[in-house]
């Protein structure tokens, strides 16, 4: 059985904050209680559980899931959006490639291609720092704790001073009526400087992002040029996305 399905399978099961037994969650994921109890270890050493006698209790109380948690959700819807963004990418692009862990998926089907790439966290950067044909642009600034995204006035005059083809952008939220938002107030400035400085926009969202609006907007979906998005996102919200003119893509 897939441990990627089980970490998220529990996790699940656990938001809300409520003590759930170790007996409960093995029924649930259909495995022994030694399995489970090893996941439970790999995902308390991340910060996503609290282990109690016989039970466990979640830590994803708040509004944003943390990013060790949002690694290992959806991950086959990911990675088929992320190999289709990236095949709408041409060779010798230049290319921002927004924070999140559906971009690094993206960066990891970019690492045997040739263009410049400005990462937007220091996960992205990490894939890709090493692909012999990438050139590697790292914006300055702040890194924010967990998310390793880089924000501030200094990641924002970036965008002032260069100029891109594509930005590939992420979304904590994507509703036709409030557009892409995000969690993060300082995220979404450099999200919005990013949009501004690049001549297209494709954004990679996972179906389980529609219909959620976080704190800060970024952005009207009117600028976004293509979506990207997978067979979960509802019928609803794509069929309004295409009126209003975004090129939208199920994969």
């Amino acid at each position: 059985m897939d441990v990627v399905w089980r970490h998220e399978t529990i996790l699940d099961r656990l938001r809300g904050g409520e003590r759930v037994a170790v007996a409960a969650l093995a029924e649930l994921v259909g495995t022994s209680e030694m399995t489970v109890r090893r996941d439970l270890d790999v995902l308390e050493r991340d910060g996503l559980v609290r282990r109690v006698r016989g039970a466990a209790v979640g830590m994803l109380t708040g509004e944003e899931t943390p990013y060790a948690a949002r690694s290992r959700q959806r991950l086959d819807a990911k990675r088929r959006i992320a190999a289709a963004v990236a095949s709408l990418l041409d060779d010798g692009e230049t290319v921002v490639l927004d924070s999140g862990s559906t971009a690094v998926e993206v960066a990891r089907e970019l690492v045997d291609r040739r263009m410049t790439v400005l990462p937007l966290s220091l996960h992205t950067a990490d894939v890709l720092r090493r692909a012999d044909h990438v050139r590697l642009v790292l914006p300055g600034g702040d890194v924010r704790p967990g998310e390793l995204a880089f924000t501030g006035p200094l990641t924002e005059h970036a965008f002032r001073v260069m100029r891109f083809d594509t930005t590939v952008l992420g979304s904590c939220g994507l509703s036709a009526h409030h557009g892409v938002s995000a969690h993060d107030l300082a995220e979404g400035a450099v999200k919005r400087a990013a949009i501004e400085a690049s001549a297209r926009v494709v954004a990679a969202v996972d179906g389980s992002k529609f219909g959620r609006t976080a704190f800060g907007r970024v952005c009207p979906v009117t600028s976004i040029d293509v979506l990207v998005t997978d067979v979960g996102a509802p019928a609803g919200e794509l069929g309004r996305l295409r009126d209003a003119g975004v090129d939208v893509r199920v994969v």
